[in-house]
Parts: structure tokens; C-alpha cells; sequence
């Protein structure tokens, strides 16, 4: 991982840096509020070590601005502030966890993983896939295979519903309320229409079908048993 540490104590920071790189973690330090948030703000990290009492800015100010600008790296806050009061503050100002000094190097350590395996499952889902068909829905694209599938944007929004339910019997209620947010049956077949287009699109061209009709049902986008 890469780990950010703000803190202006030079024994403590030299301490935790070292311990950090033994464990084959990439390290950066700083020594003051100010400097902190610049590199907070400018290099991304996987976890922030952030001292609460700093000179120039205090590790509450940095925690606060960097949510402010959806600046989401978990953040563990160290303090000799131990009270209640104190780590309801920091964690309402955006931290993460909140460790009390003095702490046990070993409690600092268990703290960062389990902060980053919280991060690695609330991490979002920026692809779908079902075999050969990949939805990337950051660029907004549709391939399958080497082919790039060009689609409306309410063919989009049917297919992303289909792939995070792929295997699944997905009803006509459930398209229209969740792709044309229609909370009725508006007694047409805009659906049909719809399904048959993407049908084409995706399954026209290629050695098998991934698109099905669930006769009764609904319709089901699996890959082939």
C-alpha cells in the first residue's frame, strides 16, 4: 500500500515510517498540517496517517477539506485527545478510526488493514462482465470479444440492469421500474421494442446467444451452459 503520514513529531514519524517499509509499504511523511494536505490533495494514496495536533493546519482541517473536495482515502487519526468527546470529533470531522497515543505499533498496523480491506469492499464496480461481454461504466462502453457495440443510453441502462443480474429472471415489472422508472404498466411494447435492438446488437454477430427470453417470465442475459 501506499500510506501518507502527517505528523510533526520527528521520533514518532521516523518510527512509524520505518516500521511501515519493513512491512513493504510505500511511505510519505510530512511534518506540518499545510505540507500534509498539499501532498493529500496531490499524489493518491491508499490509507492517511493523520496526526490531530500540527503546526500550520490541525489534522481535523485536513480531514475536513479533503472531504469537502470527495477526497475518500481512509484516514486514521492518532491523538493524545482521548476523551469520548475528542474521538467523536474526529470521526464526525471524516476519520476513518481514531487510535489514542501511546499506542502499540502492532494495534497501528491491524487498524490499517482492516481500513483497507473495508476500502477494497466498498470499492465500486467499474466493469460488468458476462463471458465475452464487458460494460465498462466509467468510458460507457460495450464490447464483446474485440468488437465494440455501440448502444442508446436507454439500451445502455437496459443492458447495465440485465449484466448485474445476469442468471437471473429479470420480470417486465422490474425493467420498467428500474430502466424507464415507470411505477405502471403503460400497456405498450416499448420493451419488446427495446429487448429485440439489443438483441441484435449483441448477440447478431456473434457464435451464440447471451440474451434469452423466459417464456412467461421476463428475460435472463446468461452465458451458455
Amino acid at each position: 500500500m501506499r500510506i501518507l503520514i502527517i505528523e510533526d513529531d520527528k521520533e514518532a514519524s521516523a518510527y512509524l515510517v520505518k516500521g511501515l517499509r519493513e512491512l513493504g509499504h510505500a511511505v510519505d511523511q510530512a511534518s506540518d498540517g499545510k505540507n500534509g494536505l498539499f501532498l493529500a490533495m496531490s499524489e493518491p494514496y491508499d490509507i492517511m496517517v493523520v496526526d490531530r495536533m500540527l503546526p500550520k493546519l490541525d489534522g481535523l482541517s485536513i480531514i475536513q477539506t479533503l472531504r469537502a473536495a470527495n477526497n475518500n482515502t481512509p484516514v486514521l487519526i492518532l491523538s493524545a485527545l482521548g476523551e469520548v468527546d475528542d474521538r467523536v470529533k474526529g470521526l464526525k470531522a471524516g476519520g476513518d478510526d481514531y487510535l489514542v497515543k501511546p499506542y502499540a505499533f502492532s494495534e497501528l498496523q491491524a487498524r490499517i488493514e482492516a481500513l483497507s480491506r473495508r476500502r477494497q469492499a466498498d470499492s465500486p464496480v467499474t466493469k460488468l462482465h458476462v463471458e465475452d461481454l464487458e460494460m465498462d461504466l466509467l468510458a460507457r462502453t460495450v464490447r464483446r470479444g474485440a468488437q465494440e457495440i455501440d448502444l442508446q443510453p436507454r439500451e445502455f441502462r437496459l443492458l447495465e440492469y440485465l449484466m448485474r443480474h445476469a442468471g437471473q429472471v429479470v420480470t417486465r415489472t422490474m425493467l420498467l421500474e428500474h430502466v424507464w422508472d415507470y411505477h405502471f404498466d403503460p400497456q405498450t411494447n416499448v420493451i419488446d421494442v427495446h429487448i429485440s435492438r439489443l438483441r441484435q446488437k449483441i448477440d447478431r454477430s456473434f457464435g451464440h446467444s447471451l440474451l434469452h427470453t423466459v417464456r412467461g417470465a421476463g428475460y435472463m442475459l446468461r452465458a451458455p451452459h
